[in-house]
């Protein structure tokens, strides 16, 4: 007999959609509206900054953001609207307001643990230029970012870190239109992915700042590139992760009121946006060095790769391409003539939003086993029965004994679901939570991928989950029956893959020459990486590695020789 109970409301078609495309068109509004960037000729723009605002009312359109220096607006606009401008000869160009997507001020903490030195700061030799005794101290005269700012243009911060705090001096938010860039959404109470937090952290951590870290890893936490930067923080996308052009082009003009002097975008799109190149030139004119990651989509083949994607392939725009630990190039890293730099992005080490990470501890019978827990997987400890339930494919799989009083699930990860479909984790955490179960751990089935690294695909209402090796869940399936314990910690900090996290090595290392010589130009300071760069690949400048993989010290001993 198997079990007849449900003890969810949930049902195979409430399982979590997907999350929306990076790249997802915006959807018409009821009134058949959609935003659209409108630029001007110069014998508008040089009029007074209304002028644009008024030629987009007089057609009927709504006005959302305006720029004066560019002679451009955003606005919301029917077809017809959009129609009669497409025939104003005054209008420059006309485009849509694309999405783009995320490719993550108190006293200078000036002492830690040298433990704080992740794998990609020692790659681009930051340590060596502001602890070159290597003792856990800022070295009193070393330059490390101080009185220099970065803006950081993302999905905002988590001003819970403390790995943050002492560096932030402002922050805007673009999507909520407020002057606090919280990585949060206030319709549901959820914090964001942590991108925007991850990257700036890259950038400012501090030294003895921690947070809650993963047993076994260093108590101080981590330390950015450049630690006594000021951080200034932009919002330009959403908790999804999306964002609009208006608010890229609006955050660059408030980076630059702000005083900046670097702006680090781990962002993109693979199309590009005259009227944002227009923003980025001006910025670039004025004297700031804006910083973008070239995209994630590489294929590793040169007849489908996309080429850079935007901001990053604009002129002016210095393009970060990643590589693994070992100076290698990931095949996702977008490659083109754009590319002028790489950094670490494969598996790097930063601040996270606060709790949104997790490590797992299983005990079984008085056993302890190895375990890792799946993204999105909420904390939590319960202690129960160990149940085995196969491959975890229906709400009955765990047999008579799996009642809604509770018990641990033990699942085999792979096999299909009764359609015929692949059984995701997550089809598989919602048929167990039906069942009864109040955590779940899932057995490997690649006895080579040891406890694996696996995820539940989106946020929801699921159990405690773990993963554990092949050898170990033989094991776990010979103790049913016996008092298991399933608990998740929350953590602090977790390892992000991408260009996105790149990026932020490179805007580090440029504030690290900007507080060494703050009279230096934007052009100089580019020059001063391209030049000093560790030279990776074909011999010269390519197309993957740019001039090579960015160095700290090295940039800095150019710095004193070239100009002394």
């Amino acid at each position: 007999m198997t079990n007849p109970l449900d003890c969810t409301t949930t049902t195979e078609e409430g399982m979590p959609a997907e999350r929306l495309s990076a790249l997802s068109e915006e959807p018409e509004a009821q009134d058949g509206r959609q935003s659209f960037l409108i630029r001007y000729r110069r014998t508008v723009s040089s009029l007074a900054a209304r002028a644009a605002e008024d030629s987009v009312k007089r057609a009927g359109g709504q006005v959302t953001a305006s720029w004066a220096g560019l002679g451009a607006v955003a606005a919301r606009l029917t077809p017809e609207q959009r129609a009669v401008l497409a025939q104003d000869p005054d209008v420059l160009t006309l485009e849509r307001d694309r999405t783009v997507r995320a490719f993550e001020r108190q006293a200078l903490a000036t002492s830690g643990s040298v433990g704080e030195y992740t794998e990609g700061l020692k790659l681009v030799q930051a340590p060596l230029v502001w602890d070159a005794n290597n003792d856990g101290v800022l070295d009193a005269t070393a330059p490390n970012g101080t009185g220099i700012k970065v803006c950081v243009v993302d999905s905002g911060w988590d001003n819970r870190h403390p790995e943050l705090q002492a560096a932030y001096v402002a922050g805007k938010d673009f999507v909520d239109d407020d002057d606090e860039p919280l990585d949060f959404e206030t319709n549901t109470g959820k914090w964001g992915g942590g991108h925007g937090t991850h990257t700036a952290a890259t950038v400012v951590a501090q030294l003895g700042s921690h947070g809650t870290v993963n047993p076994g890893e260093e108590p101080n936490g981590v330390v950015g590139v450049a630690p006594g930067v000021g951080l200034l923080v932009a919002r330009v996308l959403n908790t999804r992760g999306n964002g609009s052009t208006a608010d890229i082009i609006s955050a660059i003009e408030w980076c630059q009121q702000q005083g900046a002097k670097v702006i680090s975008l781990s962002l993109g799109a693979p199309e590009p946006s005259a009227t944002e190149e227009a923003a980025f030139k001006a910025a670039v004119l004025a004297g700031l060095l804006p910083i973008a990651a070239t995209g994630n989509s590489g294929t590793g083949d040169p007849a489908t790769e996309p080429g850079v994607a935007y901001p990053a392939a604009y002129d002016g725009v210095l393009a970060v391409g990643a590589v693994n630990f070992k100076s290698e190039h990931p095949a996702f890293s977008q490659v083109g003539p754009q590319v002028a730099l790489v950094a670490p992005g494969v598996d790097v080490l930063s601040a996270m939003i606060v709790g949104a990470e997790s490590f797992s501890q299983v005990e079984v019978d008085g056993r302890t086993f190895e375990s890792r827990s799946l993204a999105f997987a909420p904390l939590g400890e319960y202690t129960g029965k160990l149940l085995t339930c196969g491959i975890g494919n229906s709400k009955s799989a765990c047999g008579d004994e799996a009642t809604c009083d509770g018990f641990v699930a033990y699942v085999d990860r792979g096999g299909l679901d009764g359609e015929g479909n692949g059984l995701t984790f997550a089809k598989k955490v919602t048929f167990m939570r039906r069942a009864g179960a109040k955590a779940v751990l899932v057995g490997n089935n690649d006895p080579g991928d040891g406890i694996g690294n696996f995820t539940l695909g989106t946020e929801d209402t699921w159990l405690p989950t773990a993963s554990v090796s092949h050898a170990d869940g033989s094991a776990l399936k010979g103790l049913k029956g016996k008092a298991a314990k399933v608990k998740l910690v929350g953590v602090d900090y977790s390892r992000l893959t991408g260009t996105s996290m790149a990026t932020p090595h490179v805007s580090g290392v440029a504030a690290l020459l900007w507080s060494a010589r703050p009279t230096l130009t934007a052009l100089q300071v580019r020059a001063l990486l391209q030049d000093s760069a560790q030279d990776l690949g074909t011999s010269g400048r390519d197309n993957a590695f740019g001039f090579g993989l960015v160095q700290a010290k090295a940039a800095l001993d150019l710095l004193q020789t070239r100009h002394p």
